[in-house]
């Protein structure tokens, strides 16, 4: 996923923002008063009867009470700037797929919605936890930042937790000794199958994979045991992702957050958006 810092320049533009018009509240609006008084004075003993009376009034308070354009543009985006960063920091969070490693569970051009507290509330741009709330779950898909890329968003589902030993070799996953049993949906395509559809279910969660027929480099052979504080991920489309098994586990601190829902997808800017497949993620 975008590998653009948004928390970062929304933290800043918050930030920024609110500064401007903190300074403006204790500096900068003490002349625009005392400018606003002495109109008030000016006019004080005239008749506001007359149009044109009550035009030249309004007229000089306008020009006594005009804020600096940084002051105003603050004040105007403080307030929604600082709602969104609360929103997309500590409770929601919009994602777009761009890659099909989740496929069939998330499709190219999917559009997300990412539970930030589920597994803590964490402190925007550090990214610490600051109050715990619980954990990953095996079966759980998940966003964060890869140990190669800790600046781009990536979306996978959690294999393995703490402690745990997994293996997969030929297609069979494996966790802490125990085989995970797959079921067979499908062969695609009908006439010339490349792949096969499967179901599986880890703990309570089921879900479905893509598997080819010949199981790629990755899905040949390997073993890991998943250290304390880490996480074994792994992609839906188990041949087309390049997961834990290439590039190792993810960190707590790299945590994101719990993909919940499909929203929206929408394939191009071109094309229309579609809600066919609004759904929660299992």
């Amino acid at each position: 996923m975008s590998s653009i810092n948004l928390p970062l320049i929304l933290t800043l533009a918050v930030f920024i923002t609110g500064l401007v018009w903190l300074f403006d509240a204790l500096v900068l609006s003490r002349p625009r008063k005392q400018k606003i008084a002495a109109v008030e004075k000016q006019f004080s003993g005239l008749a506001r009867e007359t149009e044109q009376q009550k035009t030249a009034y309004e007229e000089a308070k306008a020009v006594a009470a005009k804020e600096p354009v940084l002051v105003e543009y603050s004040k105007s985006f403080f307030p929604v700037l600082f709602i969104v960063f609360f929103l997309r920091s500590f409770l929601v969070e919009p994602f777009q797929i761009p890659s099909g490693s989740m496929i069939p569970t998330l499709e190219v051009g999917d559009f997300i919605l990412v539970n930030k507290f589920a597994y803590g509330v964490r402190a925007p741009v550090l990214n610490k936890e600051i109050i715990p709330v619980g954990k990953p779950q095996r079966g759980d898909v998940m966003v964060f930042f890869p140990p190669h890329a800790p600046e781009t968003y990536y979306i996978k589902r959690v294999i393995g937790v703490p402690g745990d030993h997994i293996s997969y070799n030929n297609h069979q996953l494996t966790i802490n000794g125990k085989t995970v049993e797959e079921k067979l949906i499908a062969q695609l395509p009908a006439g010339a199958p490349v792949l096969r559809m499967t179901s599986e279910k880890i703990d309570d969660k089921e879900f479905t994979t893509y598997k080819h027929l010949q199981p790629s480099r990755l899905s040949m052979h390997g073993s890991w045991v998943v250290p304390a504080g880490h996480y074994f991920m792994m992609g839906d489309n188990r041949d087309n992702s390049l997961d834990s098994r290439e590039w190792g586990m993810v960190s707590e601190d790299a945590i994101v957050g719990k993909a919940f829902a499909i929203w929206m997808h929408w394939d191009s800017f071109f094309s229309i958006p579609s809600f066919d497949r609004a759904s929660v993620i299992q």
